[in-house]
This record gives C-alpha cells, structure tokens and sequence, in this order.
C-alpha cells in the first residue's frame, strides 16, 4: 500500500471546517458509530451519500480491476467530509471507503445532500470547489485505474470510447493494444484482438464495447421511471443545451439534459476560444462546456449521455421524448438544442480512415496520437484556425486547407492574423483536399489548387476536418417545420401553414424560440437563422428557457 497523495492545493481540494461549518453539515445527516474495516462506501454503489467524519478516520482506497491490489488516495481524520463529483453526476462510486479508525461519522443520503446545495449557498460552493479539485486528483492518481480502456490508437470505436471517457471527466486509464503495456493488460484479462475496444471495470470486463455501455454500466445513462414526468426536457448538450440545462434548473424546473455522444457538443472539440466573454486569456471549449455541465449539475439537472432521441410524440398537452433503447421522458416542455453533424468529404476510404488518420476534433487525445508529424487542417473557419494553432505548438508541421481564396473572410481577423504570421503552418487558400492514401491508417493526402487544377502529393499523419456541419434533425422530420436546409423554424420564421388548429385552442402566436409545436422550442446550431457562435448559442438557450416559462405556465 503506497502513501495517500498528496493535493497541490490541499486547501481547495481537502479544506479544514471551522466547528459551525461542520455543525451546519451534520445537521442534513445522521450519526453513525463505525468500527475498523466497515465501509463508509462501497465500489459500486449508485450513490453513497456525503460522509463527514466526526471521530476516528476513514481511508479512501482504490478499487482496481482484477487481482491487482489497492493503494491509498487519502485518509479522512476527523472534521473532514468524504465524497466527490460522482455526488453530482450520479456516477457509481469507483472507490473504497474504509474505517482504519473507529468513531463515528455523520452520513448525508442523497436526498439530504441535494437539500444542502439547494439551501446553503456557502457550504454548497466549498463542496462543489472541493468535489471538482478531488476529481481532478483522482484522474491523475492511482484511483485512474478503476476504468482501464484498451483498443488500438487506430480504432474509431476506440477514439469514441476515450473522448467519452475525457468529455465526462472520468478517472480512466488508455492502454493501447499494440503496446507491451497494452499486450500483457490483454493477456491478464483474457482478451483477444476480437475483444476490442475493451473496457476494464473492478467487478466486470466489457468487450467490443461503447460509450453507450459503459454509462449504462456506472450510472450515467437516463435514469427514470416510466410514470416520472419533468418539467423540461433539453435535447443535446452543447453550449445552448447546457445553458437552458442551468437556467431551467436554477429556476426551479424538474431539468433532464440528454446528448446523443457527451457533453459539450462540437464546442468541446475547440482546442482554445478567445472572443468568449469573460476569459480575455481564452479556455478551451472542453473546460468551458466542462464548467457548465458541473454548474447545470450543482441546481439539480440530471445529465445524461449518451442518450439518443429518436422521436418526439404530442400526446394532449404531455410531449413524450423517445430514446434510442425505447424508454420514453414525459415532459411538459421540450428544448431541442441538438446542433449540427460534422460533414464529411466524398471520397474514396473516408469511412476507412475515419479514427484512424481523419478526425473531427483537436484534443489532446487527437493531438497525442499525431504528435511531431505532418498534419492538414481542413476549413476556414474559426474551428480550423484554433486547431491549426494548437496542433502547431504540438511540436508537428500544420498545413492549413481552405477551399476559399480569402482566409480573412471566414475567420476572425486576430486568429488569421496568428495562422498567417506562425512559422510552423502552412496556409494554403484556394485548395481542395482530393485524395486520401495509406495502408491501414492515413500516410498522406492529394491537395488540388482550384484555379490551377495542380495537385500535389504530401505526407500526412491526421486530417483534421473543420468544413461545417449538418443540422441533426433527421429524427424530427414530419414532427417540427424544417426549412429547406434542415434547421428548425421558430416563431417569427414560421409561416401560418405550419401552424396546425392547436394554435387557435391555445389563443396564442409561437414564442420565441418555439417551433410550430407548443411547448417545444430550438435554441442554438440547430436553429434556422442562428449565428453559429459559442456565446449566441448560450444566450438561445438561457432566452428559451423564459419562453418555456411563459408555456407552461399558460397550461398551468
């Protein structure tokens, strides 16, 4: 057993509680004698409740895969609380908390810690402070290991497993397969090529799976009952999705927030954004849309990914969401924000090379995988810009793709001013990428000039594709009006046509941001006429929710 790390910033992320802070936390639990080697938490558990230790200690110890042997993250003395983010999101605990001391500790259910951040704004903002700081030490710490990914760095399904894993801030491991590493982690467990992407739990191994399993496996899948109905239902987790998530929790609705991949929609893919109000240093879009989930979370939304919508039925006044495995929401309003779908170019061995060489996103995942070799950008917009940044000061040469013959005219003036002046990246406007070549991952790509009809043969190791995307509403044609293009047609924009006798009953014209069914409203890229820009698409889904309001509230 190794000894407990230790926190950078112990303060934030360990604090110490004055007697009137602990004295205000135990009131919203009960008092329990424990003595050495009972578990204030067990591995598993779909919720464990707060636990403040009033005497003796309790370890918090990890629960790896397999035989492999615990290791101490931290002993809890008294005076101390135990708990972390999973609190929040619902996540199954992936730790032990074991008595090394007896006493007795104060235990706070869900229901108590849920009463707690709603009525005690300073406790709540010390905890949430603590729980996101212990989340990031138990990533980079040996409670990692509790989720251990394994599948090749050439495998899409793969890629999708470990953007889930980072989207969601899960304690998680990578092992690539091809690897010594990655090979005996195999052999361990059992696992063939067959097998993978693979997913290591403490009590279970997940072969072949996805994103989609393994949420359902620790507790981040919807969860609710069939008679259950909520006030809001907002449909994607991007900017605008996130945004109504918080300002429809904060406002006392009953909020589920649903998105098909992760949280953070194609904004998390932003390797940094710097015109967001407030960040004059700029962030990353991950940390932005990471932020928001964990706030929509603090008022009470219940986030959960990855949940497909597939349907959307008018049953009287109840909207009835329909999700990819059939269960169904009951909602008295819905906010669809499900933005847009990456497109792709038309040619031959895309699909091959997609994960494998062709990307839609620059992380750090994406970056790691391309680090120190020739890469092309493709797109001319903001997106493409920061990803050329980004990707240059990984160390690789950038060649930037852009079918325009003006870089200035698509992109923000300071970001093509930077892409212009860096010395590490090639800017080529008036250019197509029309081939793709390789073995069994991407090695190179065909650029054509489209005034000259020259082409030209480079090296290439990761395409990254910023060319825009299609609204994701295939599922809601025949339900909303769509104009020719697929976005959603909202109030103002809806011609009397699409306005059905149910308009009439109610007495009343579409509100803003509502489409042509009551009650149901668009906020963000999906929208026709949206500005397509992180903040428009916050200040949508914030400005829905009080439409939502004035609906509902009409019914009630």
């Amino acid at each position: 057993m190794t000894e407990p790390a230790v926190s950078p910033d112990g303060s934030v992320a360990f604090p110490v509680l004055d007697d009137e802070l602990l004295n205000r936390l135990r009131s919203y639990g009960v008092p329990e004698d424990v003595e050495v080697g009972d578990l204030a938490i067990t591995p598993g558990q779909v919720s464990s409740g707060l636990v403040i230790v009033d005497s003796g200690a309790v370890d918090i110890l990890t629960a790896p895969p397999g035989d492999e042997v615990s290791e101490l993250v931290v002993r809890h003395a008294p005076g101390a609380f135990v708990g972390e983010l999973n609190l929040l999101t619902g996540q199954r605990t992936y730790v032990t908390g074991r008595v090394s001391e007896a006493g007795r500790i104060h235990r706070i259910s869900a229901e108590g810690f849920r009463r707690l951040m709603d009525e005690d704004p300073e406790l709540s903002d010390l905890l949430l402070r603590a729980f996101l700081a212990r989340r990031e030490l138990l990533r980079e710490g040996p409670a990692a290991r509790s989720i251990e990914i394994i599948g090749s760095s050439l495998s899409a399904d793969a890629l999708a497993l470990r953007t889930y894993a980072a989207r969601q801030r899960l304690p998680h491991r990578w092992f690539d397969s091809e690897t010594v590493e990655g090979q005996v982690l195999m052999t361990a467990a059992g696992l063939a090529v067959g097998d993978l992407p693979a997913v290591l739990l403490p009590d279970q191994v997940l072969r072949r799976t996805t994103s989609g399993e393994l949420a359902d496996r620790i507790g981040l899948a919807y969860r609710g009952s069939a008679d259950r109905v909520v006030d809001l239902t907002v449909i994607g987790a991007g900017p605008a999705g996130l945004a109504a998530a918080v300002y429809g929790a904060s406002e006392g609705l009953v909020t589920v927030l649903l998105d098909s991949v992760a949280t953070g929609g194609q904004a998390a893919a932003s390797s940094r954004i710097e015109n967001y109000l407030g960040f004059p240093s700029g962030l990353s879009g991950a940390d932005l849309t990471g932020r928001a989930a964990v706030q929509a979370l603090k008022f009470g939304a219940q986030i959960s990914t990855p949940c497909r919508a597939v349907d959307l039925a008018v049953t009287g006044e109840q909207l009835r969401v329909i999700l990819g495995d059939g269960v169904e929401i009951a909602s008295r309003a819905v906010i669809i924000a499900s933005g847009a779908r990456y497109r792709t170019l038309p040619l031959e061995r895309w699909s091959e090379f997609e994960g494998a060489g062709i990307y839609y996103a620059a992380t750090e995942i994406e970056a790691r995988i391309c680090a120190g070799r020739e890469v092309t950008v493709l797109g001319g917009a903001n997106s493409a810009g920061q990803a050329a940044l980004y990707l240059a000061s990984r160390g690789g040469a950038v060649t930037l793709v852009a079918r325009g013959a003006d870089l200035f005219a698509g992109m923000s003036s300071y970001l093509a001013d930077r892409l212009v002046a860096d010395q590490r990246i090639t800017v080529r406007t008036g250019t197509e990428v029309t081939g793709l070549h390789g073995a069994v991952a991407l090695e190179g790509v065909t650029l054509t000039d489209r005034a000259t009809a020259s082409r030209q043969d480079q090296d290439c190791y990761g395409l990254f594709c910023f060319i825009g995307a299609e609204p994701a509403t295939s599922w809601l044609a025949g339900q909303v009006a769509l104009d020719e293009d697929g976005f959603i047609r909202t109030d103002v924009q809806l011609d009397p046509d699409d306005l059905d006798g149910t308009w009439e009953s109610l007495g009343r014209s579409p509100l803003p941001f509502e489409t042509s069914v009551p009650a149901v409203f668009a906020a963000g890229d999906v929208r026709h006429g949206s500005m397509k820009r992180v903040a428009a698409a916050v200040g949508e889904g914030a400005s829905a929710v009080r439409s939502v309001h004035q609906a509902i509230g009409a019914r009630t």
